[in-house]
């Protein structure tokens, strides 16, 4: 995976162009350095060899004295090692054999990380030197460094303060599917989060998707790529509560019974349609002794307890008019299905949120409409505001004023830190807090129409004017953009243009003639 590498304006140590003197070494004295930065593909191919074997090397390589008296060559060890296939050549022949020049680094005895550094700075703009072999020498580069060759190194390579541990995560990933993501465009944290999901089906194509639409929208936001993020790690976590779920059943030795499908008949039924042989109900307890006991999982991984043949173990099938399928069946299949992916989804949307709301407020200036938001919240004091005081849930809101470990720190003692100035900053955390409890779960009881309703299909008019601050994430570059199903849930909350509302009345005017 190419990485844009620029001159750092300065180094904490000397660079090639500042020693004057190349040395001459006997090519026999040259060995590997521990240090350089390719692992594969390490030895010269046949048109460098015949090169060398003619004019020699003509570019100097860059080499550590070893205690044994050889020399480490962390850049050009292909030029070295053609060069000892030329001078073994030249021996058999009875000819001179060749010395090679190389910039002697005495400075770097004793620097790994430094060295490491800058055979992948040589290395990376050369041909042929894999995916892998670039991350893996970025991570231990930036691992072996002190925190002022860090600095100086992450920023001529163009990544962040987190990229030793970003790259050791993106070698989960082949070179094939480094190739691509370098050529869709991600960088090396979007390529660690790749890696993190990777076991999702899709995940790489959904997410350089993702990542074309935010470039498409310009700017340098990622707001389409943390949704697409934020969703993958749902699905993830969705699959592994249910491998959890089916370990659990094989420790306890309880088949999982099959996906019901066209073929032959299942004979297996619910426990909750069948009775022993004198009529009395069957459980999980009074059912575990039964050569049949078994279990399919719902939609939220639980066992639902069946007998995988009733007949056959003299159970009874309780008596009840038998319901032929009806398209309404079907249609209720499919709207729980629905429910079951936008609830995830509602979910899974809470981290970018949160996350576009914590950058709000640790922002230098909080946006006047965020401000005069919490303003109003603060004054009205509408009834969940209330409701969630009385919780004394303060674990998102640490979280919103940036916390490090929002279940330990104190929201005041965070909120401590903060300038005097920002007191409107600290405040919007709260109300968002506020906010982020009130739409936790996907499903809320409605005192207005006295009914359970999704909030994805029916937020209230507060719920949806805090959603929408979204807009101040547009502003930004495109920095946040709700997710799907939040859009779903305020389209129709969505202030209209004064071109729609035109367009409303003049079709209001049309149809009253």
């Amino acid at each position: 995976m190419a990485t844009a590498v620029s001159t750092p304006t300065s180094t904490p140590v000397a660079t090639e162009e500042d020693i004057t003197q190349v040395v001459v070494l006997d090519a026999a004295l040259l060995v590997r350095d521990e240090c350089n930065a390719r692992e594969h593909d390490t030895k010269p191919d046949e048109k460098l060899i015949t090169s060398v074997k003619e004019i020699g090397v003509e570019e100097p390589i860059s080499v550590r004295p070893r205690p044994d008296g050889t020399y480490g060559v962390f850049k050009g060890w292909r030029r070295a090692q053609a060069a000892q296939v030329a001078n073994a050549t030249a021996e058999a022949e009875g000819r001179p054999v060749r010395t090679v020049k190389a910039y002697v680094r005495e400075d770097l005895v004793g620097r790994d990380g430094w060295t490491r550094f800058l055979s992948l700075v040589e290395n990376d703009h050369r041909e042929g030197m894999s995916a892998h072999d670039t991350l893996r020498a970025q991570e231990l580069a930036l691992i072996d460094m002190s925190a002022v060759d860090r600095r100086t190194a992450a920023k001529a390579l163009g990544v962040g303060r987190n990229a030793a541990k970003q790259a050791r995560a993106a070698q989960k990933l082949d070179d094939a599917t480094l190739r691509r993501t370098a050529a869709g465009g991600m960088d090396l944290e979007q390529t660690a989060q790749l890696a993190e999901v990777s076991d999702v089906r899709g995940a790489e194509t959904r997410l350089l998707r993702a990542l074309q639409r935010d470039h498409e929208e310009g700017g340098g936001g990622r707001g389409h790529w943390d949704q697409e993020m934020a969703l993958l790690r749902a699905e993830q976590a969705d699959a592994e509560a249910r491998t959890n779920a089916v370990e659990e059943l094989e420790v306890a030795g309880i088949p999982l019974l099959g996906t019901v499908g066209y073929g032959p008949k299942d004979p297996s039924r619910p426990l909750a349609e069948l009775t022993t042989g004198l009529g009395a109900p069957l459980t999980e307890d009074n059912h575990k002794g039964c050569p049949g006991h078994s279990a399919r999982m719902d939609e939220e991984h639980r066992p639902v307890w069946h007998c995988a043949d009733p007949a056959a173990h003299s159970h009874k099938v309780r008596p009840k008019p038998k319901q032929p399928k009806t398209e309404e069946d079907e249609r209720r299949a499919e709207e729980r299905a629905r429910t079951v992916a936008c609830n995830r989804a509602w979910k899974a949307a809470a981290g970018p949120r949160q996350e576009f709301i914590r950058r709000l407020v640790r922002g230098r200036t909080l946006p006047e409409e965020a401000r005069q938001f919490d303003q109003r919240i603060v004054l009205d004091l509408p009834r969940f505001y209330g409701k969630w005081a009385d919780k004394q849930r303060t674990e998102t809101l640490a979280l919103l004023l940036g916390a490090t470990d929002p279940k330990r720190d104190a929201p005041s003692q965070v909120a401590a830190g903060f300038p005097k100035n920002r007191l409107a900053n600290v405040l919007f955390a709260q109300v968002a807090a506020a906010f982020e409890d009130d739409i936790r779960g996907p499903k809320q009881f409605d005192t207005a129409r006295m009914a359970h309703v999704c909030l994805w299909e029916s937020p209230n008019l507060l719920q949806a004017s805090y959603l929408l601050l979204e807009s101040l994430g547009q502003a930004d570059n495109g920095s946040y953009q709700l997710s799907e199903v939040e859009q779903q849930a305020v389209a129709s909350h969505r202030p209209t243009t004064s071109a729609e509302a035109d367009s409303d009345t003049d079709a209001s005017n049309d149809a009253s003639a």
